[in-house]
């Protein structure tokens, strides 16, 4: 038989549902796992975004729609955008995906050319560099430092800038760092995207997700000419607790918008109808749960921060947003825990699920070495739980 695409067969499979993949086989196998690995909010999706869908189903909403999505959910979204983040977009400009993740992967074959470069800050969400490779681009990666609060900083995106450079990759509150850039460090940032005439793909879907008052800033906001070349990326998975609705929704000029609403229109379609009107009811109506759930998770990240930085061996920093804590095991290397030798995050999170029946994600597959990611989208029982065992494992070092 003749080869696979060169490009398949160099895709990797995502770290985050691999872990997960695991655990829920040894749940399966009667192993009392707890599970920190995926990103999703453990509650119920609300009642009236439930009852939309339900409605939607009754009254025969259940036929194709436009490739970009129904004119009411696109309206939804520009509605949103410049309800929350002072943004202007006609509704035309509005692009609906099947999630947030695969407008990220719709935004990337609009722009990338065989090539054509993107650089991508690290720790990066475990799909940006895969995706890149997907389009045959060359995914730059600029490492960061936990010293640093993982950010880039102007001078290191600069220097990762070459001719073929196409695009930034943003991705803002963080997906696995949990850290946010603010509006100073946003408009300098920006300031070299304009001058070197860069796209910037502004993965955003955790923006509802801040804490300590702390405001939110998009990327989009901050002139003209930015937003111009911002592909703009949101949904409604995390903030809504609407993962397996599967819509997410993307904002751009009207050319680029263009693009992706062709390239949906050869490859998938829409997402579900019924989805798409649950996700209508998400955007456009009452928001207070969604505040109740927020207030939720910054309890959850207050308690797991400070419990995991009084055990020994291991550290964090204080997340400003999302639902993830990425955890220090530096100390941990080269120790005997259970008669396994940390060498690396990927042995000690192997060494955790299996001897401490915790599932936590390695951050090899984010880029850095020697953390751990750690979700606090699940309850404070599981929370507590899951930080007594890391107690109890790591004591047996």
């Amino acid at each position: 038989m003749k080869e696979l695409s060169k490009i398949a067969l160099k895709v990797n499979p995502s770290t985050t549902l691999a872990i997960d993949s695991l655990a829920k086989q040894m749940k399966a196998d009667g192993l009392d796992v707890i599970g920190f690995g995926t990103g999703e909010p453990d509650f119920m999706t609300p009642d009236n975004i439930s009852e939309a869908g339900i409605a939607a189903i009754r009254s025969g909403k259940t036929k194709y729609t436009p490739a970009a999505g129904i004119a009411e959910l696109r309206r939804a979204a520009a509605a949103r955008l410049k309800a929350d983040c002072g943004l202007d977009y006609d509704y035309t400009q509005i692009v609906i995906a099947s999630g947030a993740k695969h407008n990220v992967y719709i935004a990337l074959r609009a722009l990338v050319n065989p090539g054509d470069e993107v650089i991508v800050p690290a720790p990066y969400w475990v799909s940006y560099c895969e995706m890149v490779s997907m389009c045959a681009g060359v995914p730059v990666v600029v490492e960061t430092t936990e010293d640093a609060d993982f950010k880039m900083s102007p001078a290191q995106l600069e220097a990762a800038i070459t001719p073929r450079t196409k695009a930034l990759m943003l991705n803002n509150p963080s997906n696995p760092t949990g850290m946010v850039y603010t509006e100073s460090e946003l408009r300098a940032l920006a300031e070299v995207c304009v001058k070197h005439d860069l796209y910037v793909i502004a993965d955003e879907i955790y923006y509802k997700l801040m804490y300590d008052g702390r405001p939110f800033t998009s990327f989009a906001s901050l002139g003209e000419d930015v937003k111009e070349r911002t592909i703009l990326v949101n949904g409604v998975s995390k903030s809504y607790a609407m993962t397996g609705w599967r819509i997410g929704y993307a904002a751009a000029n009207s050319k680029i918008a263009k693009a992706m609403s062709n390239y949906l229109s050869h490859s998938t379609g829409a997402p579900s109808t019924i989805s798409q009107w649950a996700a209508v009811e998400a955007l456009s109506g009452q928001q207070e749960t969604i505040e109740e759930m927020r207030r939720v998770f910054e309890e959850r990240r207050n308690y797991i921060v400070e419990r995991m930085n009084s055990i020994p061996g291991v550290s964090c920093i204080m997340p400003e947003g999302a639902f993830y804590v990425m955890m220090n095991i530096e100390k941990l290397i080269g120790r005997s825990i259970g008669g396994v030798i940390i060498s690396d995050d990927d042995v000690f999170a192997e060494a955790f699920l299996k001897q401490g029946l915790v599932a936590v994600v390695p951050c090899s597959g984010f880029g850095i070495k020697n953390f751990v990611r750690w979700t606090y989208a699940t309850s404070m029982d599981n929370i507590k739980a899951g930080l007594d065992r890391l107690e109890k494992f790591l004591a047996e070092g």
